[in-house]
Parts: structure tokens; C-alpha cells; sequence
């Protein structure tokens, strides 16, 4: 048995996200151990980076298996990349330490959300299975003033979207970045780790503070609250993309 790790871009749009789930054949992992045990002739476990919601997207997504095989890096990758659904790709396989594992050995994630907004309500027809389209342009400026409350270690409960949530809710978010050019704003997060749906969370809460429905000072209070219904609402799964993992 041989350790590999692989890189996988993927459009999440028509799959309920990343975990296999028994009965559904419609997920990322699901699609990836079906094409390996085909390839191998024996059940493999695809271990993911995280688990990406359903209809969210991933430019870089880490995982790492478990295979008997003789057939190279280079083989491996074809034979997925052949079988897979036109959706995802796998664009890099490598051989790795026996030890590695894609969600134990992370340090870090960038996660980026895309949003659009035009005066004349153009659309972003050949963009719009991966941005959220506003209806009213939000205040940038005071987005990125509310963004600097939420950069550190805090306990980010009332973020996330597991209301059942019994680990611990502090996470250190380190970088939040929102650049805008032209039509588009896009965020990026970077965290040692994010709880569910917590990116679209701070998404939604930053908009709300971009129309003036919050201030930025009330990002403070959200923290200290750690109730899910003091934060904005979960922000559209179609604009967050996982950008890369960091080990």
C-alpha cells in the first residue's frame, strides 16, 4: 500500500458537497472512490482536506488515499481524470509519507467568495454558477473596517452553522482580505481552520455591515453573543471557492 496525495479542482454546483454519503452518489468523495475502487479493484477511503458544502466550489482541494497499485503518479492521474465527471479534475497526484494525512496535517486555508453588483442590473451570465449577484452595492469600505474586528483567535459560535456544535468553536482567523475591481468583490478568508458554514456566515454578517444594517463595532458584540441569530444571514454556496490548503 502506497500513500498519494492529490490536488482536485471541482464545481461543486451539481453535487451535495464533499462527504460520500450512503445512498447519494452525487458527492465529491463518492465520485473519487468509485473511480479508484474501479481502478484497483478493491474499496479505497478518500481522506479530504474539509468538507465543502453542497454547490460549493474548490480550485485546490487537498486529499490523500491509500492504494495497491503498481501504476505511477502520472498513470493514476490519467486513469481519474479519465473516468471522472468532466467537473472535477484531479491535477496532481504524488506519492507522499505513509503519515500524511490531508485533514490532520493542515495548517491553513484560503477560502475566497465572489460577489456581483451592477448598477444597470447587467448580469454575470458566464460567472453567475460561482458569485452571488446583490441587488444593492454595499459600502466596501466600511466591510473591510467591520473584517478587522473578526482577524484573530475568538470563539466564532455564533458563526457557525451547527447549532449542535459540541468541539470547540475558537478558530483563528489570521487574513481577511475584500478587493474590489470593477463589478466584482471578492473576500478572502485565511484561518487555520473554519467551522460549518462559517466563511458564508462572515460573508453574509460583512454585507450587513456594508449596507448599514450593522456596524462595524457590532462585529465585537456578535463574538462576544456566541448565538447564531446575532450574526448575519449564511451567505448563497455558489460564490465561496476553497483556493488552497497549506501543510
Amino acid at each position: 500500500m502506497r500513500n498519494f496525495k492529490m490536488t482536485i479542482a471541482y464545481d461543486g454546483t451539481r453535487y451535495f458537497g464533499w462527504e460520500h454519503q450512503p445512498g447519494n452518489d452525487m458527492t465529491i468523495q463518492g465520485k473519487l472512490e468509485a473511480v479508484l475502487s474501479q481502478m484497483t479493484g478493491a474499496p479505497v477511503t478518500v481522506i479530504g482536506a474539509g468538507r465543502t458544502d453542497a454547490g460549493v466550489h474548490a480550485r485546490a482541494m487537498t486529499a490523500n488515499v491509500l492504494l495497491d497499485t503498481d501504476l505511477s503518479e502520472l498513470q493514476i492521474q490519467q486513469y481519474l481524470n479519465r473516468y471522472l465527471p468532466d467537473d472535477i479534475s484531479v491535477n496532481e497526484v504524488r506519492q507522499c509519507a505513509d503519515r500524511f494525512h490531508a485533514r490532520f496535517k493542515a495548517i491553513g486555508k484560503t477560502y475566497r467568495y465572489t460577489l456581483w453588483y451592477a448598477e444597470s442590473g447587467e448580469k454575470p451570465v458566464f460567472e453567475r454558477k460561482y458569485t452571488w449577484v446583490l441587488r444593492e452595492k454595499p459600502d466596501v469600505d466600511r466591510m473591510r473596517e467591520a473584517a478587522e474586528h473578526l482577524v484573530g483567535e475568538h470563539d466564532f459560535k455564533s458563526f457557525c452553522g451547527n447549532s449542535h456544535m459540541k468541539k470547540s468553536t475558537v478558530r483563528v482567523v489570521d487574513n481577511i482580505q475584500i478587493v474590489e475591481s470593477g463589478n466584482t468583490i471578492r473576500l478572502y478568508f485565511h484561518g487555520s481552520g473554519f467551522l460549518q458554514n462559517m466563511v458564508r456566515i462572515l460573508t453574509g454578517t460583512l454585507l450587513e455591515a456594508g449596507y448599514g444594517r450593522l456596524t462595524p463595532e457590532d462585529m465585537d458584540r456578535i463574538l462576544e453573543a456566541r448565538d447564531r441569530k446575532q450574526a448575519g444571514p449564511t451567505a448563497p454556496p455558489q460564490g465561496l471557492c476553497l483556493m488552497k490548503v497549506d501543510y
